[in-house]
Parts: structure tokens; C-alpha cells; sequence
């Protein structure tokens, strides 16, 4: 985790909020590194964490994970993290019988939009355990990224009703959290993303916006992430409070600043 970023949200492991959605959103840049980022904290705030990992493979993270001081590998053998690789499971779905539903059936079936075994798959992996030896912090759903299924034909309804389940599931009953990745094409055409973005940012409690830099390119700033607050259950008009930083991804770090004090450009 980057501990920079922890003092911006004024949060640490220990310190964990529950019963929380989390959105990230990157448009015009990689936001990766958030996705890094709060994997590696629920893992150190000992939290049981479903990884539904949609775009790299288990190797790419736990490398990742290693530079950021946990690991990946040893989280899996101890119970704490249960992954769905989907890079390997898009293939795995074809060669098993069709009776045996697998979390990505949705890829063999006329009609992509029935996200139900993956749910299952969720729920069954986060389920508390009465007894158990390890008694874990809470439930915690990370998801990279969304926008995935919207390129795997599911449309977004059936995508936001996957995360409803979800909170329903993980976030009321179990009192556990929810992080979950979007991208942002930036396309006013692209009425699937927006109507995506749209309803999780509707429902979110906290949301991470990583945004490339107006300017373009620049070695010494990466972009540039907003931050805002949510209550989404309080209507009041000034509920949301949000901050703006700039930032620039170091090898095993991440240094945050305000617009326009780098210290290159200073």
C-alpha cells in the first residue's frame, strides 16, 4: 500500500472503515495502481479479500503486491484471499460441462447479461464461517475492472445489479467493503460506460478519480487524482467534500502534491 495515499484519506489498516463502496475511476491514464493499492491494505488490515481480477494475470499482482510488502501467494494458502483469474477462467469456461456453472458462464451463453454465478462465486468465497481457526477483520470484494464485462457483451443493468447483490451481501450483511475499478473512455457515444459510471458513482461512498494531465505527457507528474467524500444516503446539499492532488508513481511508492508544486517544478 502507499502510505502517502493513506494520509490523504486519513485511513490505515487498522483504522478501516466497513460497509463501504469504494469507486476508482481512471480516464486518460492508468489507474492500476489503486487497485494495487487497496488490495495490499486489506490484506494488512487482515480482511478476507475476493479478487475478481479481470485484466492481468495472479503473477502480475503478486509481483506487484511483493513491492508493496504483502504477498499475494501466501495470502491464497492461508485462506485470507480467494482470486478469480479471469484471464485463465475465460478459457477454463469452455472446456467443462455445461451443467457445471463456472463464475464467468456468461462467455458461453447466447446471451451475455446472467452474472448470478459470479455473485455465487463472490458470496461463497466471502461467506463468514461460524468457528472457523481465522477469524478475519471482514469481508472485502475488489474488483479490476468493470468495464471488462461491458467489453465481454454484458450490458450495464445486468453489471449494476451484480453490484447491488453485492452490497447487498457484502457490504449490509456482512458489514464488509466493496472496491471496484471503472474505466472512463471519455466517448460522449459511449452511453454503456456512462450509464456504469453514473450508477456506481450514485452509489458510492468514496470516489477515486485518476485523470491524465491536460497538458499531456510528463515525466515528472503522472496525473493528477480527485478525491470526493459521498453520503449517498443523506440528501443534504452539501454532503460531499472532495480534494484534488497531483501525483507522480515511483517503483514502490506513489508521491502526492498539490497542483503545480512538484517539487521538478519547483
Amino acid at each position: 500500500m502507499f502510505p502517502e495515499l493513506n494520509n490523504l484519506l486519513n485511513t490505515t489498516p487498522e483504522g478501516a472503515e466497513q460497509g463501504k463502496l469504494t469507486l476508482l475511476c481512471d480516464a486518460k491514464t492508468d489507474g492500476s495502481f489503486l487497485v494495487h493499492h487497496f488490495l495490499s491494505f486489506y490484506l494488512k488490515a487482515n480482511c478476507k479479500v475476493c479478487f475478481v481480477a479481470l485484466v492481468q494475470s495472479f503473477s502480475h499482482y503478486n509481483i506487484v503486491g511483493q513491492k508493496l510488502g504483502v504477498s499475494l501467494t501466501a495470502a491464497r494458502e492461508r485462506g485470507q484471499l480467494a482470486v478469480l483469474e479471469g484471464l485463465r477462467s475465460a478459457v477454463d469456461v469452455f472446456f467443462r460441462p455445461r451443467e457445471q456453472l463456472h463464475p464467468l458462464q456468461f462467455l458461453r451463453e447466447a446471451s451475455a447479461g446472467d452474472l448470478q454465478p459470479l455473485y455465487a462465486f463472490v458470496r461463497d468465497a466471502l461467506e463468514p464461517v461460524d468457528g472457523g481457526e481465522d477469524a478475519w477483520r471482514c469481508p472485502v470484494l475488489l474488483v479490476d475492472d468493470l468495464s471488462v464485462l461491458l467489453s465481454l457483451g454484458v450490458g450495464p443493468v445486468a453489471v449494476l445489479d451484480f453490484v447491488h447483490y453485492c452490497r447487498a451481501t457484502v457490504c449490509r450483511e456482512w458489514k464488509g467493503n466493496i472496491v471496484a475499478l471503472v474505466h472512463d473512455s471519455g466517448d460522449a457515444e459511449d452511453e454503456e460506460s456512462d450509464v456504469l459510471l453514473n450508477g456506481l458513482s450514485h452509489q458510492s461512498h468514496l470516489i477515486l478519480r485518476a485523470e491524465g494531465l491536460a497538458t499531456g505527457f510528463c515525466k515528472d507528474v503522472h496525473g493528477q487524482l480527485r478525491i470526493l467524500w459521498r453520503r449517498p444516503l443523506q440528501p443534504t446539499a452539501h454532503r460531499d467534500r472532495s480534494l484534488t492532488y497531483q501525483y507522480k508513481i515511483q517503483d514502490k511508492s506513489v508521491s502526492f502534491f498539490a497542483k503545480g508544486m512538484s517539487p521538478a517544478v519547483l
